[in-house]
């Protein structure tokens, strides 16, 4: 029998997958635990359009990333903060320091875990930092870190 996965199952397969399987197992397991429904003319059709849709939402994501991602090249961040001697940084600057600027400075709000960093910056001075925005779009914005005037 044919059925359309409404749920992943485990050792069957993932959500929305048709799949041949047993009259047994999608009668008195997959049917009452709503995990699938019988694959007829009407689901079929159903299905391709969802996926249709969301090939599309997801195309329609990605071309706004890239955009976006785009505008973001050309952004300048600077970030004050007390430093020693020899440009070393009180403490250092973070994700989330950046992830603060960005939003105060240029309205974007980009999630800290997005923000790519190595390692926390401990020095002044300017440099390119790494942000993911969407899994297949990532982008660099120039961080200026200086030294609070006293």
């Amino acid at each position: 029998m044919k059925v359309i996965l409404l749920k992943d199952v485990k050792g069957t397969g993932k959500k929305g997958e048709m799949k041949e399987v047993s009259d047994g197992y999608a009668r008195n397991f997959l049917f009452p635990k709503k995990m699938a429904i019988q694959a007829d003319t009407n689901a079929v059709k159903e299905l391709n359009e969802k996926k249709k849709s969301q090939e599309f939402h997801a195309k329609k994501e990605y071309d706004e990333a890239v955009l976006l991602g785009k505008q973001m090249e050309e952004i300048n961040i600077e970030i004050y903060t007390k430093a020693g001697e020899g440009g070393r940084v009180f403490g250092s600057i973070t994700s989330k320091d950046i992830a603060e600027q960005l939003k105060k400075q240029k309205g974007i709000e980009v999630d800290k875990r997005k923000i790519l960093l190595d390692e926390p910056i401990r020095t002044l001075g300017s440099r390119r930092v790494e942000i993911k925005i969407h899994p297949k779009v990532t982008t660099n914005i120039r961080v200026d870190v200086k030294e609070k005037n006293k």
